[in-house]
């Protein structure tokens, strides 16, 4: 169920103004300190590679990044050869940077919002889409072992919805 025409980019930079609000507006409760805190800009850093990449596979197949629409290509090289939604780990990895640099308890809920919300709202639709046009090759591109994504992060979104 895609609600409206809201993408997930949209989700994305709402909870990280949220996240990075919440850290200024309450401060306390850190559960990590710094230097643990510096790991997660390569949290960040991993997001910030992992979207755009992703992005220019969908450019370069002609393909639509937007959710309510049907896809024109079915894509699996690149960041889909380990993850079958790359985006959604990329920018729950850079939430989850954002938490861990900042330290703060009430950080920490804005990663795990977001892969609530893509895993109810988008995942699942986009799975039904690209079984019902691309059928078998979608389903032979699932059998070659897609549970293991490049981030361990949308594993947890993963085992969510099995």
């Amino acid at each position: 169920m895609v609600i409206g025409k809201i993408m997930p980019t949209n989700y994305f930079m709402v909870l990280l103004a949220l996240s990075i609000a919440s850290y200024f507006l309450s401060p306390i409760n850190n559960i990590i300190y710094p230097p643990l805190t510096y790991a997660g800009l390569i949290l960040i850093l991993h997001g910030i590679i992992l979207n755009p990449w992703t992005d220019r596979l969908f450019k370069e197949k002609h393909a639509t990044v937007k959710p309510y629409l049907e896809p024109t290509t079915l894509i699996t090289s690149g960041p889909f050869s380990g993850s079958r939604h790359p985006m959604c780990p990329g920018m729950t990895s850079v939430l989850l940077g954002v938490a861990v640099y900042h330290g703060a308890l009430i950080t920490f809920v804005f990663p795990a919002l977001f892969m609530i919300l893509m895993e109810l709202l988008f995942v699942p639709f986009e799975e039904e889409t690209l079984v019902r046009i691309y059928g078998v090759d979608y389903r032979n591109y699932l059998q070659k072992g897609q549970e293991t994504d490049l981030s361990l992060i949308a594993n947890v979104g993963q085992a969510m919805r099995n």
